[in-house]
């Protein structure tokens, strides 16, 4: 472990070696890499348009409902994010969401590296090298998690292929059908936490289905695109005057 061996294994002073220079390189290779796909995304999709008789209007309302729809999930992990730098220092943060975007699932691998440590986060006995083998934990996970994806995502496509090809309909439902379950599972989960958690559940469904209302009702192609963004910040704000009250 290189950052380690610049530091005091023992020393709770993990700003030492969280701050240090290779990983702040680390960082902006991450954060290259992101951005370069972002454009070659984004052209193969313009190259693809003619292809599926998608017209340019259609493609950049596409673009711009994606943008504006990231925002409110993206807004999220930066909250989360923001209260991990006193963890884990600013390169660690920016390297693990920005990889894999899920603060719950970082925070967890940290927290069970450190555990293993006989340590918490953030606590007493978060030593310089507590700090090194949560981040190791952190980055082999979101690794697996990278490769998993990697591996299985031919694998799927082949058999989307062949369940298309005999029953397209059954196809076209599935995709809805998987986020409305991954998503219920998380709203579910949230639900027996407290009687804020359900309000807020009620509160932010109430929301997405009223803006959804009001663009259809007139017509407003902009309120659908910034529904989500809208429905997450009046959420926030909801859950800061609840829990505060």
């Amino acid at each position: 472990m290189p950052v380690l061996a610049l530091g005091d294994p023992m020393s709770t002073d993990i700003w030492a070696v969280a701050n240090n220079p290779v990983l702040w390189i680390c960082a902006l290779g991450v954060f290259t890499v992101i951005f370069v796909q972002t454009v070659l995304y984004m052209r193969a999709a313009r190259a693809a348009a003619p292809h599926v008789e998608m017209p340019k209007r259609e493609l950049t309302e596409s673009f711009r409902a994606g943008a504006v729809a990231s925002i409110g999930p993206s807004l999220a992990v930066v909250l989360v994010a923001i209260a991990l730098l006193a963890l884990f220092g600013t390169p660690a943060v920016l390297l693990r969401i920005g990889l894999v975007g899920s603060a719950q699932a970082e925070t967890a691998s940290a927290q069970i590296a450190a555990s293993t440590m006989g340590a918490d986060l953030g606590g007493s006995l978060y030593t310089q090298q507590v700090f090194a083998v949560a981040f190791i934990t952190m980055s082999l996970s979101g690794g697996m998690w990278m490769l998993t994806t990697l591996l299985l995502t031919p694998v799927l496509k082949k058999g989307g292929k062949s369940l298309a090809k005999k029953n397209p309909a059954v196809m076209a439902l599935i995709p809805t059908a998987a986020l409305i379950a991954a998503f219920s599972s998380l709203s579910i989960a949230e639900l027996p936490k407290s009687n804020v958690h359900a309000m807020l559940i009620f509160i932010s469904a109430g929301l997405m289905g009223l803006f959804l209302l009001l663009a259809k009702l007139l017509n407003a192609k902009w309120l659908r695109e910034w529904a989500l963004g809208f429905s997450i910040v009046i959420s926030l704000t909801a859950a800061y005057f609840l829990h505060t009250a």
